[in-house]
């Protein structure tokens, strides 16, 4: 069964930024100062991919925002259920090429999950099939303060990964550094990244910040962000560079390849993740749990209807053992809820309603003691054990 394609478009140079960064960095805060610059009368589209198989990143941007995406002129789509560049090139194409065919963006802004590698997006979006349709600006990482003040990230392959291929990195979350610290932490940075550029964010920033002190901060801070908007990427350009040097051997299936962005159907549900979730998790209370690399991840979806005693809930979730990273949005005893917490930072704010409630749990394996497990084997340090059942029927519990 052949699929038609009418009006294939194809794009050219639509600037694209990457806003990298490990789990719980502060990604989304960056997202919403860089969506802070965009001109009114100019509609940018915004890609989210989630490791979990519950979108929740969307949500939490849109909650932040003082009006609906739509009505600020911003598209925007999002890709769960693992990293969108680790097995195959097909869910970033789809998401890309429906974001681009659909919206018609002036710029494309992506967060991939901070679970992946970036490199291998790099690799992907350094393709020559990309090096028309994208300008490739600066890679924008995000470095929290208070993560690397900690070994076990300081030391995670992932948390480094993040710091080697940025071209620019916002550190946030230095309040507690001294002046030494914040030093060697300038010097660990050189050690993986000699060239990337550092930006030391203001904290708590707002674009409407009435304190003479602050104002000129806030502006200089915000004028640096959106000079890397349009700033040409150099970790991509080499990349490219090494591509175009390899052009020359044979690629089976390079024609096709190279005009996959314009010819993904736009109407094609069988490859289209977000539809295929609807459909799979359209029976609600859904709940799952896996393991991936060394975290395990649980999520849940419930009605609407649902209400869950909120002190109950929070009490719950920070108690849990090892957790890196709690994501929600909920209807609780005190509203609705949008819940998001890292080990750095508690936050909950009340929100308009929603069409049900999500929430999203991601637990490091491994102790959570660090001075102990430096004292245990391998086996006890990876033996964190979570019933997942036993939490499910927990969580049931608290509502009301």
């Amino acid at each position: 069964m052949s699929i038609s394609v009418k009006n294939p478009i194809i794009f050219q140079n639509i600037p694209c930024t990457l806003v990298t960064g490990f789990l719980g960095a502060g990604k989304t805060t960056v997202i919403n100062q860089l969506l802070a610059t965009k001109p009114n009368d100019e509609r940018w589209a915004l890609l989210i991919n989630e490791f979990s198989r519950i979108g929740i990143d969307g949500a939490l941007l849109a909650s932040s925002q003082d009006n609906d995406l739509e009505q600020q002129n911003i598209a925007m789509r999002e890709v769960s259920g693992g990293c969108i560049c680790c097995t195959s090139q097909l869910p970033l194409q789809i998401a890309i090429s429906r974001l681009l065919n659909d919206h018609h963006p002036r710029r494309l802004l992506i967060e991939p999950t901070g679970l992946a590698h970036p490199r291998e997006l790099i690799l992907q979006l350094s393709a020559p099939h990309w090096q028309t349709a994208l300008q490739m600006n600066a890679v924008i990482t995000v470095l929290s303060g208070e993560q690397w003040q900690q070994i076990k990230y300081r030391d995670h392959e992932g948390f480094q990964a993040h710091v080697r291929d940025a071209d620019v990195l916002i550190v946030n979350r230095y309040d507690q550094l001294s002046s030494s610290e914040k030093h060697t932490l300038i010097e660990w940075i050189a050690t993986l990244n000699s060239h990337a550029k550092i930006i030391w964010a203001v904290s708590e920033l707002t674009t409407e910040t009435t304190d003479a002190s602050n104002t000129p901060l806030t502006k200089e801070y915000i004028a640096g962000l959106n000079y890397q908007l349009d700033k040409p990427s150099s970790i991509i350009s080499n990349q490219r560079k090494v591509n175009i040097a390899h052009l020359h051997k044979p690629m089976i299936g390079s024609q096709s390849q190279a005009h996959s962005l314009a010819t993904v159907p736009s109407s094609s549900s069988s490859t289209d993740e977000t539809e295929a979730q609807a459909s799979a998790n359209s029976d609600l209370p859904y709940h799952y749990h896996e393991e991936q690399q060394d975290f395990q991840l649980a999520g849940w979806r419930l009605p609407a209807h649902y209400i869950l005693n909120a002190d109950d809930l929070q009490n719950w979730l920070l108690a849990l053992p090892n957790w890196q990273r709690i994501k929600g949005v909920v209807h609780t005893s005190d509203g609705w809820l949008q819940i998001n917490f890292n080990p750095g930072s508690l936050t909950t704010k009340t929100i308009d309603p929603q069409t049900d409630s999500r929430l999203e749990i991601i637990l490091q394996l491994g102790s959570a003691d660090n001075t102990a497990k430096e004292n245990e084997t391998d086996d006890e340090a990876s033996s964190v054990f979570i019933d997942w059942e036993d939490c499910n029927r927990e969580l049931m519990a608290m509502v009301i």
